[in-house]
């Protein structure tokens, strides 16, 4: 047993186990400021390119959202001051989550402060003990937390596996009061797509309820972006409960909640993310539904991220990257045969103005570290050419190692 006790010990610890001597030395590539890496490369007069932000449709630096910002800025001020159940209601929170659900296409929507809350909440808020939740073995940890935090029976199947999935419904759902059944619909950090009309058929043979988390789908996936039931031609209303975010393609923060109305108007009162937390900023409101404005008007912009998605991913194929199972749609991930390559890799790009930072054990399991890349709508085929380019000449470079194509196989993680 330990003799030191301390706070300190425990968390030198605890980052050790978590692979933190990785983030031993200097020049790491983790948090550097990307408005100081702009500014140096101007400063050089060399090229920056990011692949290391959410802003799928470049939006982020759009003068309407801007300017929708400084008008709620001087009409109402920056926060909601308080939980919109007591006193930080606003007329704006109503009007955005109208629009988004009209959007969505959805009954209603309900926005909360935090992404990562949104499922937290939302999951450790529905199902009790005598419930079951089966989820995707690759679901993100903000639903794994809200799994952990609710008091149900908990069983993760294979990755959009659905006969393994219809095989746990057979042996388990009959023993429960309750079945929610929890995926994303684009993964990632593999940049996959969940098998929804296989899983939609599933949900209701069980009588199940069916949580898609849309949080990298809202604006890439469908003709308009209007997320996996768009791209697969479904009515989004057969989805019992859609969790979205604010923080990607609407390029803002928060999350959002959408589903039929009588569910959220009794999750306005109840639900412990929403009621006991501050309501969604003004300033942020307005962003995100300027946001909204433009994709709603300029549907191009997401045929522009596909094709640029589009390109990448067959651009690495021919180069022979391990992109693993990508199917092209705003995430791309390149796969690297060992932390120490993968590290090296991220390095080699940034050298060259490319900011992509590497994914490793922290992120990943230990043996699959990668490089994600988040294609934008805003990237010029030049700069996608030139990132693919220079990852075929680091992995040329090197003669002691070869492409992770052709030595890893990529298992579910």
């Amino acid at each position: 047993m330990p003799s030191d006790h301390s706070l300190m010990a425990y968390a030198l610890r605890r980052i050790r186990l978590a692979g933190g001597a990785i983030l031993k030395g200097t020049d790491l590539p983790w948090f550097l400021p990307l408005d100081r890496l702009q500014a140096k490369a101007s400063l050089d007069g060399g090229k920056f390119t990011s692949f290391a932000n959410y802003d799928y449709l470049g939006l982020a630096e759009h003068p309407a959202i801007k300017n929708a910002a400084h008008q709620a800025l001087d009409r109402i001020g920056v926060g909601a001051l308080g939980s919109r159940l007591v006193g930080g209601e606003r007329l704006i929170h109503a009007d955005f989550e109208d629009a988004l659900a009209k959007f969505v296409g959805a009954d209603a929507a309900l926005t909360l402060v935090s992404g990562y809350l949104t499922n937290l909440t939302t999951i450790s808020h529905l199902m009790g003990r005598r419930d079951l939740i089966l989820y995707d073995e690759l679901s993100h940890n903000s639903i794994v937390a809200g799994i952990m935090g609710s008091k149900a029976t908990a069983v993760e199947f294979r990755h959009n596996d659905m006969e393994h999935l219809q095989s746990l419904l057979t042996e388990s759902r009959g023993n429960y009061r309750n079945c929610l059944i929890v995926v994303e619909s684009l993964y990632s950090m593999d940049g996959d797509i969940v098998n929804l009309p296989d899983l939609l058929e599933l949900k209701e043979q069980y009588g199940c309820w069916l949580l898609v988390d849309e949080a990298h789908s809202i604006g890439v996936l469908g003709e308009r972006g209007r997320g996996v039931s768009e791209y697969f031609g479904i009515d989004p209303k057969r989805i019992d409960i859609i969790i979205g975010t604010l923080s990607k393609t609407f390029a803002s923060c928060g999350g959002f909640i959408c589903a039929q109305r009588p569910i959220l108007d009794w999750m306005r009162y109840t639900l412990p993310g929403f009621v006991y937390s501050v309501g969604l900023p003004p300033v942020i409101a307005a962003a995100a539904h300027a946001a909204l404005d433009v994709i709603s008007a300029e549907p191009q912009r997401v045929a522009k991220l596909q094709k640029n998605a589009t390109r990448f991913l067959e651009k690495a194929k021919a180069a022979h990257l391990n992109t693993g199972p990508a199917v092209g749609h705003a995430i791309v991930p390149v796969l690297f045969p060992d932390l120490k390559c993968t590290m090296e890799g991220s390095d080699y790009l940034l050298k060259r103005g490319i900011y992509a930072p590497p994914i490793v054990q922290m992120g990943v399991p230990k043996g699959l570290p990668r490089i994600r890349f988040f294609i934008s709508a805003s990237h010029t085929e030049e700069e996608i050419d030139r990132t693919i380019a220079a990852l075929d000449k680091f992995f040329s470079s090197r003669p002691a190692a070869v492409r992770a194509a052709e030595t890893v196989a990529v298992p579910p993680l």
